[in-house]
Order: C-alpha cells, then structure tokens, then sequence
C-alpha cells in the first residue's frame, strides 16, 4: 500500500510521516506536568482559565492542550480531533441501563508526562464492572496502539455488545472500525459536548495518576510500562471500588 493510504488507514495526517519531532525542552515538560495535574483537578477549565491558574501564556496554554489531547469539559464546537472524511457513527447508549458484563466496553486515551517527553495511554475496560480488559502504551498519538489494546480485550475477553468511544480519529480510523465490524459489535460514538459519556474511563484515568504516576518517577517509557503492569492488575483485581459496593473490578466482572 502506498504511504498515503498507511497513513489514512491509521487516522494520521499524510504530512506528520515525514516529520522528525524535536527534543522537549524541560520547562515545557514542566508546564505539560502542572498543565495535566490541574486539567484531573479541573477539566473544565477552558485555556483562559489554565492561562491564569498557571501563571502563563494562554496561546503557550492552547498549543499544550493540542499536543496533550485534552480539552475542556463544556460544549463547544470542535470537541475532539476528528477526521472529516471518517464515518461517525450515533451514541447509542442514551437512557440504557448497563446491567451486565460485555454490554458495553469503552476506550479512550490519555496524556502520560515523563522526565524527558511524555507518552499516551489507551485502554479498552468493561462498563459495568470497571475492569480494564487492555492497555498500550506509546510515544505517538496514532492509533495503531489503540488497534493493538482492541485486538487483545476481543482476543482475550470475548466481545462486547455496544463499543463507544469519542470521535477522535484513532477511533474513527477504518482499522478501528472494521475491527469491531467484523467482530460483530455495534459502535458508539460520544456526541459532540457529551464528556459525560466517557466518564467511567475518566475516572480510570483520575485515579491511574493520582495513586500511581504522580507518585512514581519513571526515568524511561520501560520504567513505566513495567510499573503500569504492576498497577492496572492491583487496580482490577485488589482495588476496592465504591461505586461497586467495595467489591474490585475482577470480582463483579467475574460475577456477571
């Protein structure tokens, strides 16, 4: 295939294959850092209000926000980094009430800092138990890791009923999709403004950070891919979770 259709096919602009990323500077990892603990502290702060809370530029604030992948909670016209050529599908879990394990699986991916750059987690986990079925890391935002956590949650767990995601463009790439497609699943996708729809792995991703990274300095993306597969295995299966009656993840997932 040529490099072009590679490149469409995992939801990347055709420019970026060519492109050589810099070496990070260490005050902007500084501000990257500060930046992603106070988006868990308050994710709906827009880049004025991070401008002010942080004591910076708000145009250096936008331009982080940008590489991060995160934004603020409130409705507004471009919520996610979407490509206009790729199928987006309805939400379909309006007013259902999630009762059973693989009725519906969720992914989404987040902003990991490090020493001397930053990483992205993704995760694919089961909505009504919180289990984390998988998980990738990698030092791209693309969305070939995200095809990677999908075929090992399906490889390893069976297959859901209902898959949603936001529209982001790993999710709505045509390796994502026909993925799922071919595994029978049908596909959900977050409207624009609704952030509630992703919350549970929000709050994956609230506690991953608080209770482990930022407690933790992970001089290499080895360090912290080794770390990472200690916690997530104490998260699902010794971490008690109230919203499950002080039961872990494995255990209600396991029940169901």
């Amino acid at each position: 295939m040529s490099i072009r259709r590679q490149c469409e096919l995992l939801g990347l602009n055709r420019s970026t294959w060519y492109l050589k990323p810099g070496e990070p500077d260490a005050e902007e990892l500084a501000l990257m850092r500060r930046l992603d603990e106070q988006y868990l502290l308050t994710p709906f702060y827009g880049s004025r209000r991070m401008a002010v809370a942080l004591d910076t530029n708000r145009k250096c604030i936008q331009r982080l926000m940008r590489l991060m992948g995160i934004e603020a909670i409130y409705p507004k016209p471009k919520l996610s980094q979407r490509n206009e050529d790729h199928r987006i599908y309805p939400y379909l879990l309006r007013n259902m009430a999630i009762i059973r394990p693989n009725q519906v699986w969720a992914s989404d991916i987040t902003y990991v800092p490090m020493p001397q750059g930053w990483m992205y987690l993704t995760a694919v986990m089961d909505w009504h138990s919180r289990f984390v079925l998988s998980w990738r890391l990698s030092n791209t935002i693309d969305g070939m890791f995200c095809v990677e956590a999908l075929n090992e949650a399906l490889a390893n767990y069976g297959q859901p009923e209902i898959f949603n995601t936001d529209q982001g463009v790993q999710y709505t790439a045509v390796a994502f999709t026909s993925r799922l497609e071919s595994a029978g699943v049908s596909i959900s996708m977050d409207g624009r403004g609704r952030w509630m729809d992703n919350v549970f792995v929000e709050r994956l991703w609230r506690t991953l950070k608080y209770e482990y990274i930022y407690l933790h300095d992970h001089a290499t993306p080895r360090a912290l891919q080794v770390g990472l597969a200690n916690f997530l295995p104490f998260y699902n299966e010794e971490r008690f979770h109230s919203s499950l009656d002080y039961k872990t993840p494995v255990s209600v997932y396991r029940e169901g």
